[in-house]
């Protein structure tokens, strides 16, 4: 497989040249993935797909293009590369456009250490179902549970390969395996649900099917009889589950895009305080057996750890090479594309401090408010930071959970809320963004 990615990427860029671009870089992805739903103990829909795709980008000058393609054949590689040219002709320049200089690509990787693929055989879509159908009668077996909407079972290989006419070339492996479940109980108007589920890169890391049906159907229950919550202002708790949208929220600030086009809440922050000082945000895309570690970036250069936040101080963006020489700084080593799309700057493996209070301990510290384990909708402004979702959980009574709650709106603003998170202590540590559970101390509630 290895080798036919290398020629493809190969083929793509000799046929640009000979098309006329000046620079030009190419990607090949070939992939599989098997997805097996369950429901009522048999198969509800199996599902796999192959294929591979390939996207070209080429220069000419200043300008740019990219086409892309399912079709691999030689005669479609000559017809992307002639059309890619002429698309690039008609395209306004780009000053800032062009590939990484040779002194700037890596040259040297262990790929072997980032434990990306699971060289263990393919699971059968039967070890899919299997697996699916013991995490519904898991869930089934849990007294007041009605039904499971569903149970899935799924399981992706990928290959990539990257080469630019700069003299970079290439490539590696990733797998996944992942299971999930979803429960429902009550009925009519006092339906609830909730889910569980786990997503690894080997099979051996994958949660227990039973242990994840039982979750799915505990965390259900503990929704039934929910109620809108008063209106006012209180401190709010979000749950690990759903904590990492905070900091996802933090995180589009900090895009090297997002600041050079002005559109960014942090764009004149750099180097004020954020987070708590006694908290930082470290990204490292060299965490081995982790969904986001890479070795390089999409443009060829060595990724690596860097301080995003210092003791609650920013100290940079988040960069590709073009966004980087729009704001006079330096590729961070964080590009990221598709085939059919070019480079954008994206972040690896993002870690926060951990707290040294538990979940439980928050719950009872914080008095009386929400605990957040579900939102939905996103008003976020960009520039300001103004932040409102709907939000469901459970309402928090004297330091105790007393009962479920649902159809409320919590707002506030990112800066002044992520200046005061309490983080707890219990991120998972196998997650691409390990972020612990997140107290603010107060926010605006919109319920009853």
């Amino acid at each position: 497989m290895t080798q036919s990615l290398d020629a493809l990427t190969d083929a793509l860029l000799n046929a640009a040249k000979r098309a006329g671009a000046d620079s030009a870089d190419a990607m090949a992805v070939q992939g599989t993935s098997v997805s097996i739903d369950v429901r009522s103990g048999g198969l509800e829909h199996a599902e796999r797909s192959e294929g591979i795709d390939v996207g070209l980008r080429v220069f000419v000058g200043q300008r740019v293009a990219n086409v892309s393609s399912s079709d691999t054949s030689k005669r479609t590689i000559e017809e992307m590369a002639q059309r890619a040219i002429a698309m690039a002709k008609e395209a306004p320049e780009d000053p800032y456009a062009g590939l990484a200089d040779p002194s700037q690509l890596i040259t040297d990787w262990d790929i072997d250490a980032l434990e990306l693929h699971d060289a263990t055989p393919e699971p059968s879509p039967q070890d899919l179902q299997r697996d699916a159908a013991e995490a519904e009668a898991a869930a089934m077996d849990v007294a007041g549970i009605t039904q499971v909407q569903s149970s899935t079972g799924a399981y992706g290989a990928r290959q990539v390969h990257i080469a630019a006419s700069n003299g970079f070339s290439g490539g590696y492996a990733r797998t996944d395996r992942a299971l999930s479940c979803v429960a429902i109980a009550g009925t009519g108007s006092g339906m609830e649900r909730d889910y569980s589920g786990d997503s690894r890169i080997f099979q051996s890391d994958l949660r227990g099917a039973a242990e994840i049906g039982t979750e799915a159907a505990t965390r259900t229950l503990a929704r039934m009889d929910a109620r809108k919550p008063p209106t006012g202002s209180y401190p709010v708790l979000f749950d690990e589950r759903v904590s990492s949208t905070l900091i996802g929220h933090l995180l589009a600030a900090i895009s090297g895009a997002a600041v050079a086009r002005g559109a960014s809440w942090l764009r004149d922050a750099m180097g004020e305080q954020i987070l708590p000082d006694h908290l930082s945000l470290i990204e490292d895309p060299h965490r081995p057996r982790t969904g986001a570690s890479r070795p390089f970036d999409a443009e060829g250069l060595p990724t690596a750890k860097r301080t995003v936040i210092d003791n609650g101080t920013l100290t940079g963006w988040t960069l590709d090479l073009a966004n980087a020489r729009k704001l006079g700084m330096q590729s961070t080593g964080n590009a990221a594309r598709g085939t059919s799309s070019g480079p954008m700057p994206s972040v690896w493996n993002i870690g926060l401090t951990s707290g040294t209070a538990s979940h439980a301990d928050l719950v009872r510290d914080m008095g009386t408010g929400l605990l957040v384990t579900s939102m939905i909708g996103s008003t976020i402004n960009p520039n300001t930071g103004d932040y409102s979702r709907g939000a469901a959980g459970l309402w928090v009574e004297n330091g105790e959970i007393t009962h479920a709650v649902n159809e409320c709106t919590i707002a506030g603003n990112l800066r002044d809320m992520l200046r005061e998170i309490v983080p707890a202590n219990d991120a998972r540590a196998h997650l691409s963004r390990v972020v612990p559970s997140l107290l603010v101390p107060g926010m605006t509630l919109a319920g009853a």
